[in-house]
């Protein structure tokens, strides 16, 4: 079995949601760990709690969709531990209006999407990956995607194509260690329902990003049933304990909930016998995994 303590993780987006459940799991194995997210505040309060318990924690405030602070972050980790042993590309966001058409999703929006939830991945893989394997041995890298990366149709499509991108350039990482024989290990975390934070991502929309007459409003009702269907997700201390054991699996899909089986199985058929997809409404799919839980 892989030990992980004594080991070095680093976690972005490690603030709230998954990425705090993933920082809480590798302290509790003993891990040292360097956090980052874009918010100071409740990143320092989330490491100030794991240091009362002994964990070593360094912290860094990071804006993934800029290289350089990723390539900081990366600087940051190695000054203080000297190696990193699972990096966990986490940090990510669904701008609003959400449950509008593609026609009237903002540039903003995608430029904000894509900044974040692929090149977020990428920027990390290119600060991270040339390290772990210049300091050999056993390493991991966990890539969270989302089952929006799997399944397609209406409803957000500038996060569901980041995630998209964001699989694809998993699944490139992942080949390209395992042709060099390399000992790192990938994982693309593909999660479903989880009772997290990321439908408020607009408290952390840059400035820059925000369209001309501001965000556009969501309907009501579907606002509504998508924060019921969140807070009825799972509980990121679960999908750490998912991540970890994946870890040790060597696992790389990691897909949390079999609810989106059908939409999963519907793309692919519709792409294997060249026919017009009948998609599964994303809504739906994630209103029958809670209730089925």
């Amino acid at each position: 079995m892989i030990e992980l303590r004594g080991k070095v993780a680093v976690v972005t987006g490690a603030a709230s949601g998954i990425g705090r459940g993933l920082a809480e799991r590798f302290a509790a194995e003993g891990m040292r760990l360097v956090l980052a997210d874009i918010q100071h505040d409740p990143l320092e309060a989330v490491a100030g709690a794991l240091r009362a318990t002994g964990a070593q924690v360094e912290t860094q405030v990071t804006d993934v969709s800029d290289a350089a602070a990723v390539q900081a972050l990366a600087d940051r980790a190695w000054a203080a531990y000297g190696a990193v042993h699972v990096l966990c590309n986490n940090a990510g966001i669904v701008p609003g209006a959400r449950f509008r058409p593609i026609w009237e999703t903002s540039p903003q929006d995608w430029h904000w999407s894509l900044g974040v939830n692929l090149m977020g991945v990428v920027h990390g893989i290119q600060s991270f990956i040339p390290r772990m394997r210049a300091q050999g041995g056993w390493a991991h890298v966990v890539n969270t995607i989302s089952v929006a990366g799997l399944v397609s149709g209406t409803n957000s499509p500038a996060y569901g194509a980041a995630k998209h991108a964001a699989l694809r350039a998993t699944e490139a990482l992942y080949a390209d260690l395992a042709a060099e024989g390399s000992p790192i290990g990938v994982t693309a975390l593909c999660p479903g329902v989880v009772s997290t934070g990321i439908g408020n991502s607009e408290r952390n929309r840059p400035a820059t990003l925000v369209p001309a007459g501001g965000v556009q409003g969501d309907d009501p009702a579907a606002m509504e049933k998508y924060r019921g269907i969140k807070a009825a997700g799972l509980m990121p201390e679960d999908v750490a304990d998912m991540v970890v054991q994946a870890i040790r699996d060597r696992q790389f899909y990691l897909v949390t909930t079999t609810a989106f089986d059908r939409g999963v199985q519907e793309r692919m058929d519709a792409i294997l016998t060249r026919r017009n997809p009948q998609f599964p409404d994303i809504l739906t799919l994630s209103q029958e995994e809670t209730h089925a839980r």
